[in-house]
């Protein structure tokens, strides 16, 4: 039997502009109240830990979240800003019930998002998201609400960023350092820009740091992984070793080489399988990618002899597939990096630091390391539409979408999808002639804005 679809919850938690419908404070309250009565474990003062990036409406969700939280007798921890795998640490660390994290990750500052935690620091699977939901509808809630004593109280981490600070360097090579390099880094004015200059300066690097100065609405504003010309321009122009790009939640990077070039998520994997292909701690020579991964990707793994996999897009759904499989390693071609030995979500600055330690070890640039792979031309467009029907409801989509198919056979793939964040519907094409996918990415292009567009 299908499961119902959920209304709020998206590939990513709840996401909206900030204060209209869904993500408005009255939305937030009934979500604390939600999450609280499913996540009440059997602890003598359950709890659930709050954190947030930069976003200037974060004050009005937490406050919302935290009374709704304390409303049905579980204490609310208020991490304060802290990247969004920094919120999954503190949750596992702290033995909460629950975590959340208040955050849009790569959007502008003008929209914002809940997701959650569990207590096992991974993100929550659909059937408990649409528990929550459910739970959300009526005014059962009510009934459970706590009383008198029984109230949950809220309280603050003070020191939840140094915690990070120490495990993120704990899981660099213990033998080595970052003395002698200069490194580039873009916090995006988002939640890293206190962890990472002070990680990658405590491991002894000359650290140029950008994206440091937030102030509500700045965060990702030109600065961050979406814009990685912004590191591309300042290695070249300090001669630095390497750029390092995050975005608002610093649950994805970019990085850039000492020549100036960007290197994404597809060759930030083929790295790290490498290294872990060699090393024999690559788990079943397996890695699981999405269905946006270059197919060029696809190609060089196998010449290493390491299988590669595709997820749904989305880095819950990356994980899902990493644990049904035994999997140590997955990502996506935007940035996240999931190493599930040492963390249960992605995470941009864990996965850079693995780079600098691949970097540091073999004496090679960033340009020698990230060599090795031959993308297939692919062209993606991104369209704003103003609902999301199935596709196999609209006849010109379909149709245009079925003879692209027809026309690449195996020689390229065809991927249309709605994005589970924005109101957009994204269009990836891949082949060895990059004028006829083009001329199909147009044509289907073409039909989703003539039947849904905006």
């Amino acid at each position: 039997m299908s499961q119902a679809p959920r209304k709020l919850f998206g590939t990513d938690g709840i996401r909206g502009r900030a204060n209209d419908h869904p993500m408005t404070p009255e939305m937030a309250l009934q979500l604390g109240r939600a999450v609280a009565h499913v996540f009440k474990g059997e602890h003598a003062r359950p709890r659930i830990v709050i954190g947030k990036d930069t976003r200037l409406s974060n004050y009005m969700f937490e406050t919302a979240l935290q009374a709704g939280i304390c409303s049905m007798g579980v204490d609310a921890v208020q991490l304060g800003v802290l990247p969004t795998p920094g919120i999954a640490f503190m949750t596992t660390g702290m033995r909460a019930d629950a975590g959340v994290v208040i955050s849009a990750s790569h959007n502008p500052y003008e929209d914002n998002g809940i997701k959650f935690f569990a207590a096992d620091g991974f993100k929550l699977p659909d059937e408990v998201e649409l528990k929550i939901e459910r739970l959300m509808e009526g005014s059962a809630l009510l009934s459970h609400r706590a009383l008198g004593g029984d109230i949950g109280r809220a309280y603050r981490i003070e020191d939840a960023v140094g915690r990070y600070v120490v495990f993120l360097k704990s899981t660099f090579p213990k033998h080595l350092d970052l003395t002698g390099l200069r490194i580039v880094v873009d916090c995006a004015n988002g939640a890293a820009y206190k962890v990472a200059p002070e990680v990658l300066y405590e491991l002894g690097a000359e650290v140029f740091a950008i994206g440091t100065q937030p102030n509500g609405t700045n965060i990702n504003d030109g600065v961050g992984a979406l814009y990685p010309q912004r590191i591309a321009e300042r290695v070249k122009e300090l001669r630095a070793d390497i750029g390092i790009a995050l975005d608002g939640d610093a649950d994805r990077c970019i990085l850039c080489d000492e020549q100036g070039r960007i290197v994404d998520g597809d060759s930030i994997l083929l790295m790290l399988a490498r290294a872990m292909k060699a090393n024999g701690t690559l788990a079943h020579d397996t890695v699981v990618a999405t269905t946006m991964s270059n197919l060029g990707l696809e190609r060089a793994l196998s010449a290493i002899g390491v299988r590669m996999e595709r997820a749904a897009v989305g880095d819950r759904y990356v994980v899902e597939r990493m644990r049904e499989g035994g999997f140590n390693l997955g990502g996506e071609q935007s940035g996240h990096l999931i190493l599930s030995d040492v963390a249960t979500t992605g995470d941009g600055l864990l996965a850079a630091l693995q780079v600098l330690g691949l970097l540091v070890a073999g004496k090679e640039p960033l340009s020698v390391l990230s060599g090795g792979l031959q993308r297939v031309p692919q062209t993606i467009k991104s369209l704003r539409v103003g609902s999301k029907p199935p596709l196999d409801t609209l006849p010109a989509t379909s149709a245009a979408i079925a003879t692209a198919e027809r026309d690449l056979a195996n020689t390229g793939r065809v991927v249309v999808r709605y994005s589970g964040t924005e109101s957009k519907c994204r269009v990836m094409l891949e082949g060895d002639d990059p004028r006829v996918i083009d001329a199909h990415a147009s044509a289907i292009a073409h039909a989703i804005r003539s039947e849904i567009g905006e």
